[in-house]
């Protein structure tokens, strides 16, 4: 009995040390104690999510307010002192007697059906290939999207060089690299536009592949095997099952078309600083903010209207999506 009754209560058969001093108990820390954050912890945190909140308000909210604010006025941007509100002038000026406006909006429209239009199903056919399990699939996808990684000045710089009327590799292909035959890819107004859009439609295929190649990865194999189980072929899966889901993917693919053709920018100023054909809106907001003549509230109308046109595009976009995906 006794030997179970210290089984059944330890604390009876605990044997006090010589001397008779009282066992010590330890002391256990209070119940999440351990989850606690410390002061430096705080500190810690806040600094890590501040620091970054406080600089993405600063450059651009503030600056988009700003900006803003700005195209109701006229200010060359040397002091305060010279800002003049003028209401909408800057809005009269820019629909009304700017003759590179609305060719700039042309351009940039043009811009984004040509991404829509080409690169975009050319990047889905190339994720749906990758997405096979195909040998070598990782390296392929390297190459592919390796132009993303690439700055955008540098590949203006490359393609010029491909550009080139002497010894460019597109005129040494076709044979109008020699004198009196030169094809001037970037110097001819009628060919310079789409030159650029071969560069970008280069660029936005790998993009676009990705994007797709991470949503294929997120379709159900089980779909995939009920589809050829009912006899379908290969394109009749992907038609009928494959790309419905592919919904939220097309959303994103979209925005980001939209998105990339209203920023584009980078390309057309290495090639020929946007001008002779090539102008956009982007280079246009350039041109009179920090160029020769300095007319900051003017240029920031041009922004103004460049976020709307995104915003006018984009939200009714996300807005009737998301709709459709509450109802499903």
């Amino acid at each position: 009995m006794s030997i179970e009754t210290g089984i059944q209560n330890p604390e009876a058969a605990e044997v006090p040390p010589p001397g008779g001093a009282p066992a010590q108990k330890k002391k256990r820390a209070p119940q999440g104690h351990n989850r606690l954050l410390t002061r430096r912890d705080r500190v810690t945190l806040g600094l890590m999510a501040g620091v970054p909140t406080i600089l993405h308000v600063a450059l651009v909210w503030v600056t988009a307010l700003a900006s803003v604010a700005l195209a109701f006025t006229t200010w060359d941007g040397i002091g305060f002192d010279s800002i003049k509100w003028v209401g909408l002038q800057n809005f009269k000026q820019l629909f009304t007697d700017n003759p590179q406006f609305w060719p700039a909006v042309e351009h940039n429209i043009v811009w984004f059906v040509v991404l829509i239009l080409i690169p975009t199903p050319f990047g889905l056919f190339l994720a749906v290939q990758l997405d096979k399990k195909i040998r070598f699939t990782r390296i392929y996808q390297t190459a592919f999207f390796l132009p993303v990684v690439v700055s955008l000045a540098v590949t203006g710089f490359v393609w010029q060089l491909v550009y080139n009327p002497d010894t460019g590799l597109i005129n040494s292909l076709i044979g109008a690299n020699k004198p009196g035959h030169y094809i001037d890819w970037i110097g001819n107004p009628h060919l310079n536009l789409w030159a650029v859009l071969v560069a970008a439609s280069w660029r936005h295929t790998g993009y676009m592949m990705i994007l797709y190649l991470a949503g294929l990865k997120g379709v159900d194999p089980s779909l995939r095997e009920a589809s050829a189980l009912d006899g379908a072929n290969e394109w009749q899966t992907f038609k009928n099952v494959i790309f419905p889901t592919l919904r939220p993917t097309n959303t994103v693919v979209l925005v980001v078309t939209i998105i990339e053709a209203l920023r584009a920018f980078d390309l057309v100023f290495v090639f020929n600083k946007g001008a002779q054909g090539t102008e956009l809106l982007s280079i246009l907001i350039t041109n009179n903010i920090i160029g020769e003549s300095s007319r900051i509230g003017y240029g920031s109308a041009i922004a103004v209207v460049l976020l709307v046109i995104s915003l006018a595009v984009i939200i009714p976009y996300l807005i009737a999506t998301f709709r459709k995906e509450r109802r499903a």
